[in-house]
């Protein structure tokens, strides 16, 4: 099984410091869902993982997460695109839960899941916090420029060892072709 796990906020849709809230504020990057479309039409399983504190801070829903993703998905098979399963974390940050990213709880219940160890498993994400989740589940982390990506870069958080690239477009484009 091929799988690969992606942050969402940053990574498949532009971020929003006052988070995002309804489906009107969820607006693609450019090329990300045409970049999901070539991961499934390659027979990747993709997987979302989510930091979604703006459920716990009370500023939307469960149910308006889940407006937001039917949209997502909606844009998504226009591409031929699917989205294989969405673990998010609604805690805020002083709760110390295990899901919320930093810490690897929804990579390990992922793992769980596929039956699958993380360890040859790209797990892409925008901030500091989603490359930590990811080693700290075994997994490969990956840093895009997007989201914000470029503003951690530039303050120089981001080890060295991390491999970045401009956007999911580009990282997407890389695996494919070394595929074939």
């Amino acid at each position: 099984m091929k799988l690969i796990i992606l942050d969402r906020d940053g990574v498949i849709n532009e971020d929003s410091d006052d988070y995002i809230k309804s489906p009107d504020e969820w607006i693609p990057i450019p090329g990300s869902l045409e970049s999901i479309g070539k991961l499934s039409q390659n027979n990747y399983q993709v997987i979302i993982i989510t930091n979604q504190s703006g459920i716990g801070r009370k500023l939307f829903s469960i149910e308006m997460l889940h407006a937001i993703h039917k949209k997502m998905n909606i844009h998504l098979a226009q591409y031929g695109g699917v989205i294989d399963g969405i673990f998010f974390c609604p805690c805020i940050p002083e709760e110390n839960c295990n899901c919320r990213k930093p810490k690897p709880g929804l990579y390990n219940d992922v793992s769980e899941r596929f039956q699958i160890k993380l360890e040859n498993v790209f797990c892409v994400g925008d901030k500091i916090t989603d490359v930590q989740a990811a080693e700290n589940a075994g997994g490969k982390p990956i840093l895009v420029r997007t989201g914000k990506g470029k503003d951690e870069i530039d303050q120089g958080i981001i080890p060295k060892h991390i491999p970045i690239y401009d956007d999911l477009a580009s990282f997407v484009n890389e695996i494919i072709a070394e595929k074939k």
